[in-house]
């Protein structure tokens, strides 16, 4: 295995930052979209052969030093009998949706059964192309997962389904956090055992949280998530301004940063904890000189120990090609 982003995520210097890109495998490659019109969403993902040639196409085109696994945050919904589909020009549909107290699972299946393509791609990744970069396993936050459970669709950036739900049933609420807890330790050791060099929850929504009751409520559940693995964890929420200080202390080993926060200041705060980000999407919609310039200031902010190179969120599905080469490339082209 190429281990920079590995070395990096433990906060060793490296000779030059690793990069990747949140949802690299996606919508801006001509290739995906031609894949997609042969399979469904649910189809692609639960399709191990399927799924590996859509985690292998930026690797094809530009070599990044981590392949997430394509996959869907949503998928642990189904070991706790939630059901769910996507729906074109809405996002995922929940079709049992929480409710109230009374809908909020007290169980779940067998995680690996359940969820067996998962281990299926992430083994064929690491026979196809494991020695030659780091293979990113991810799961999603409970909170993050809660939102959808409790809205049933996406709720908007205000998620204020899950927060009434916080309000008017508190235990409920923690409760079904717990659960979504439970499972998502079950699923990254699976994705561990399967080859996974590095995991990254996503607990996209917990920046709405107040600090209080992101310390309450969903910091033990990050704790308990990533001690459950011994393989780097990376952490992300979106907005994380005021809560980098939580974030550092959820058991993560690496704090990845969204674009609303500087990466100098950032560094600053986080002090030696390793921090992967930031550079804004839309950035790479700019020309190239532009996004190389944009680029070379977060790696120079970030410094040469303990920075993975990336967006600040997913690359967004309107960016050419070239430009996501661009990003990479002048990653490559950095030296300490």
């Amino acid at each position: 295995m190429s281990d920079l982003l590995v070395r990096a995520a433990r906060g060793e210097r490296t000779e030059r930052p690793p990069v990747w890109l949140m949802r690299q495998a996606g919508r801006y490659i001509p290739e995906y979209r031609a894949i997609r019109e042969d399979y469904t969403f649910k189809e692609a993902i639960s399709t191990p052969e399927v799924a590996e040639e859509i985690t292998l196409l930026p690797w094809r085109l530009f070599e990044p030093d981590g392949l997430v696994m394509f996959s869907d945050i949503l998928t642990v919904l189904e070991p706790l009998g939630l059901d769910y589909h996507i729906e074109s020009g809405v996002g995922p549909v929940i079709e049992n949706p929480v409710n109230g107290p009374e809908d909020v699972p007290t169980d779940h299946s067998d995680v690996r059964e359940e969820l067996d393509y998962v281990g299926a791609l992430l083994e064929r990744l690491q026979d196809s192309i494991g020695d030659q970069t780091s293979i990113i396993g991810f799961a999603g936050g409970p909170f993050t997962l809660a939102a959808y459970a409790v809205a049933g669709k996406p709720a908007g950036k205000k998620q204020l389904p899950i927060r009434r739900f916080r309000v008017e049933h508190s235990d409920a609420f923690s409760a079904l956090l717990e659960r979504f807890a439970d499972v998502t330790v079950e699923y990254v050791q699976y994705q561990q055992e399967a080859g996974a060099d590095v995991i990254q929850l996503f607990d996209t929504y917990a920046g709405l949280l107040t600090p209080d009751d992101y310390r309450e409520f969903v910091q033990p559940h990050h704790q308990r998530i990533f001690d459950a693995v011994d393989v780097p964890g990376i952490v992300f929420a979106r907005n994380p301004g005021g809560k980098l200080d939580l974030l550092e202390n959820s058991g993560a080993d690496v704090v990845s940063l969204d674009w609303t926060v500087d990466m100098a200041d950032s560094r600053q705060q986080l002090g030696d904890t390793p921090v992967q980000g930031n550079l804004d999407p839309t950035y790479l919609l700019g020309d190239e000189e532009f996004i190389r310039q944009q680029t070379r200031e977060v790696i120079e902010k970030a410094g040469p120990a303990g920075h993975i190179l990336n967006l600040g969120h997913g690359i967004n599905r309107n960016t050419p090609v070239e430009n996501a080469q661009a990003f990479v490339d002048e990653a490559k082209q950095t030296e300490w």
